[in-house]
């Protein structure tokens, strides 16, 4: 940790599974449950078609063969009985809704980098005939070879601090051996009646010479624009050997502005990450779509296939290339010839064009976030919020402390009598403070990314923890969890490693740490303090949990801490 640098091109040095694959399985069926329930609840208003849970698998044979992942292909296929067990944890009136038990019968084969060609022949093969599954191969950009990825990598594109170790090439399949692989296992599909085809590109494996991730991971892998550029030009290489038909799943630096000229290729479906871990994180979308819809608006179009043919003005020239001296109707078996040559003829001309786009090449992708000089503190930072949509995890988020100053007591018991001493003040001068539920955050580093101030808001921002088990796990790491019983609430903290808890019903205070154990009216600690201490004791600790406690528990807060 960290281990995603999104500063300008994209890097990641982290893995792609961090939970077990039965809690994976739950995963995938809470969110088909989630949208079950939206819909049932007319969200949304209008009727569209249901999303698409599309599994993941890899690495080697033998673990796909294993038991753990026959049972989650098969909890995918008949989740009955997980919903069933799930259906108890919601409020009765909602337990009776039918939920979807067939999630998927689809999945991508995400190959790991060095993966043997025979395994991955293999794994797609079991996959199909034995699971019974829609099959895709999701292939990585060494396919192009180290020539061909070394003179647009560096040549033309200008990333020539990119380094990709020869080692990657040389454990990698290469073009030849996934040609041979791709055209038996779209045989072996045809056979068994089910789908294939390949996805482009995984990311690409670089050397890690940037100096932002740890210096342990000797290699990290690429993302973004330049990933783009590569990923097209091996779209051109399959389209050319396959043809237009076979089915082909895209990644590989999407953007609002590239997204619709990736549909206009024919790829589905067009899959996105790295561009919604900048600013405004997954809100992005909404611009995939509004990009897309302007598209097709200006060449007057209803649907995808008249947009693939009119997308890159090579409509006439498709025509042509189908040998049709008119457009065919959309009844018509030509109809789709006619939307095939468009797929050719619209990927060769988009493959040569992105090459020669400045916003692919280096110059217009080295700037970083701007820094401000700022250290940040655990409240009253800019409050410039972008470290909330900036996490992947959605673990960042927002609370209201009340503005304004808040003296700071220490107490001292000297010969059986209490004195008091008013040392400072809390200054609170933000609208809203940020915090992070640490159970969420992975602690990838994404929001220190962005944040203008210097430190990190997962580390330095109040943490908090969704169980005291949880808490008490992360002795390395500050922060708090807070629990409710009755009336009385209770919260435990950690500052610079020292913890202290604090129980407050209505307004009298139990409030303990080292050396100490007081209690006292919240109205008036030190005219009503009694308990033992040693030294004095600061109570600023009891009045920034007290603050936080109040905040999470303010009427009409919503936060993963109430909730």
């Amino acid at each position: 940790r960290p281990c995603i640098d999104m500063r300008n091109v994209g890097y990641n040095v982290e893995w792609s599974q961090e939970l077990r694959v039965a809690q994976s399985l739950e995963e995938y069926v809470k969110a088909s449950m989630l949208i079950d329930l939206l819909r049932a609840a007319g969200v949304p208003a209008v009727d569209v078609p249901r999303p698409v849970f599309d599994m993941s698998v890899g690495y080697d044979l033998a673990g796909v063969r294993g038991d753990k992942v026959r049972a989650f292909v098969a909890g995918m296929r008949d989740a009955k009985a997980l919903i069933d067990r799930l259906r108890r944890d919601l409020p009765a009136p909602l337990r009776d809704t039918a939920f979807v038990t067939n999630i998927s019968n689809s999945v991508t084969l995400s190959t790991f980098h060095g993966c043997p060609p025979r395994e991955i022949e293999g794994i797609a093969d079991h996959l199909m005939g034995e699971l019974g599954l829609d099959t895709v191969i999701k292939l990585n950009p060494t396919l192009l070879g180290p020539a061909e990825l070394k003179r647009l990598l560096h040549d033309r594109l200008g990333y020539t601090e990119v380094r990709v170790p020869a080692e990657a090439f040389e454990k990698d399949a290469d073009w030849e051996q996934v040609c041979g692989f791709v055209g038996r296992l779209r045989r072996r599909a045809k056979d068994l009646g089910r789908g294939f085809g390949v996805k482009l590109t995984n990311t690409l494996v670089v050397e890690n010479r940037e100096g932002f991730l740890p210096s342990s991971e000797k290699t990290m892998y690429l993302s973004g624009p330049p990933l783009h550029v590569l990923a097209v030009r091996l779209v051109r290489r399959f389209r050319t050997r396959f043809g237009a038909r076979l089915p082909i799943s895209f990644s590989g630096g999407i953007d609002r502005l590239n997204f619709p000229d990736a549909v206009s290729l024919g790829l589905v479906p067009v899959t996105v990450c790295s561009d919604l871990l900048g600013p405004g994180g997954y809100t992005r979308l909404r611009g995939y779509s509004q990009r897309l819809v302007e598209r097709m608006e200006q060449t007057k179009v209803p649907d995808i296939p008249d947009f693939i043919i009119d997308a890159q003005g090579q409509g006439p020239a498709a025509l042509k290339a189908a040998g049709f001296k008119r457009p065919p109707s959309k009844w018509e078996p030509a109809y789709q010839e006619w939307v095939d040559q468009a797929v050719l003829l619209n990927t060769k001309a988009y493959a040569a064009a992105v090459v020669d786009d400045p916003r692919y090449a280096r110059p217009q992708n080295s700037a970083a976030p701007k820094k401000v000089g700022r250290k940040l503190e655990l409240f009253d930072c800019l409050a410039c919020d972008k470290c909330v949509p900036a996490c992947p995890n959605g673990a960042n988020f927002t609370l209201v402390l009340p503005q304004g100053k808040v003296p700071i007591l220490k107490l001292s018991k000297q010969a059986g009598v209490w004195r008091s001493l008013e040392a400072g003040e809390l200054v609170f001068d933000k609208k809203h403070q940020l915090a992070n539920f640490a159970d969420f955050c992975n602690e990838c580093g994404n929001c220190d990314v962005f944040c203008p101030e210097d430190g990190g808001p997962y580390r330095i921002k109040p943490r908090f923890f969704g169980s005291r088990a949880s808490w008490e796990a992360a002795k390395g790491h500050d922060g708090f969890h807070l629990e409710r019983r009755g009336a009385a609430e209770t919260m435990r903290g950690r500052f610079s490693g020292k913890e202290f808890q604090m129980t407050v019903d209505q307004d009298r205070a139990d409030y303990s740490g080292e050396g100490f154990h007081l209690r006292f009216l919240t109205s008036d600690p030190a005219g009503t303090v009694s308990g033992d201490c040693v030294g004095e004791v600061d109570l600023a600790y009891f009045q920034i949990m007290d603050l936080l406690r109040k905040a999470l528990y303010a009427e009409g807060a919503v936060n993963y801490v109430n909730s």
